[in-house]
């Protein structure tokens, strides 16, 4: 049994069973990988997928454990390079944050800022996407941090842990009708045009679910996962926005007042994620408290321990 096999068996698995997708992130060709899996099933003596014709159609119960397995003689394979990693050099490696742009954006300049001057051997990479993007990066080993409001508290094999709080803006031209009203309400805001973020992005659950208790029906003008882009049409007058407090400058954003209204869609979390039994590296763990002063060493490597025991981080 070779570690290639099972990083072969993780790919295909993790690519919806398709072993033509799997070939591709992998860099190698289609028959490589199922002839890799078909020597794994013959040494262990088990079939892994379920079967029509050549084409893989699900795990079998047996299966089902031998990925189980895979995936955590994978994730301690990963841990002996990072204890070597540290033992060489514990001040240079690569360090990969999964996020979204809002706080790729709005949030981490101060925290990358301030970690490349603590370590400047350290190669920084912040991969942009969408929350469900985030999590299968994170799942896939792609990157070791996490940073996202929605879906990683949910998500399987990886521990999250509360970041910061914040909690959203209305945004409206100066002058604007709204911004003269001593209180602002869900019916007042939804007899405008809204312009708000895409469905799955910076706490736009918690604005639908506020309508919907109320139920009143808000009138969507115009959905972005890009606050900027918010920001853009509310100024050109096309509706007012409704956006994370974070994002919002009053020196950057002239001409456009923002009033809290935290009080009508509630806080929102900002999660911080790493892989269930991953052992960070120190200049990881400084990341996260730079982000999140509270994350400290200890309790982080209290959470991803498997079994319950710690990490000495």
């Amino acid at each position: 049994m070779k570690i290639q096999q099972l990083r072969f068996l993780i790919e295909v698995v993790d690519s919806g069973l398709s072993v033509t997708v799997a070939a591709e992130r992998l860099f190698t060709s289609q028959p490589g990988v199922s002839k890799q899996i078909r020597l794994l099933e013959a040494e262990i003596g088990v079939a892994i997928f379920e079967r029509s014709g050549k084409r893989f159609t699900g795990l079998t119960p047996a299966g089902q454990a031998v990925v189980r397995a895979a995936r955590r003689v994978l994730l301690e394979a990963e841990n002996f390079r990072r204890v070597a990693d540290e033992f060489r050099d514990e001040s240079a490696g690569t360090l990969t944050v999964a996020t979204t742009h809002t706080q790729a954006r709005y949030v981490l300049p101060r925290v990358v800022a301030e970690f490349t001057r603590r370590y400047p051997q350290v190669r920084l990479s912040i991969q942009e996407g969408d929350p469900h993007r985030v999590v299968e990066n994170l799942q896939r080993g792609l990157a070791d941090i996490g940073i996202a409001t929605e879906a990683l508290a949910s998500a399987p094999d990886l521990v999250s842990l509360p970041a910061y709080s914040w909690h959203h803006l209305m945004i409206a031209p100066a002058g604007h009708p709204l911004l003269e009203k001593d209180a602002l309400t869900l019916q007042t805001l939804a007899s405008y045009p809204l312009i708000t973020y895409d469905p799955a992005f910076s706490g736009r659950s918690r604005i639908d679910e506020a309508f919907r208790r109320a139920d009143i029906q808000p009138n969507l003008a115009l959905t972005a996962v890009d606050s900027d882009v918010i920001k853009t049409y509310v100024s050109l007058g096309l509706g007012v926005g409704i956006i994370a407090a974070m994002a919002f400058d009053p020196q950057r954003d002239s001409g456009l007042v923002a009033v809290d209204v935290g009080h009508l869609f509630g806080a929102n979390i900002t999660r911080l994620a790493l892989r269930q039994g991953a052992l960070p590296r120190r200049f990881a763990m400084a990341f996260v408290e730079l982000l999140a002063p509270q994350l400290t060493a200890d309790v982080v490597a209290a959470s991803i321990r498997e079994d319950g025991q710690s990490y000495q981080i």
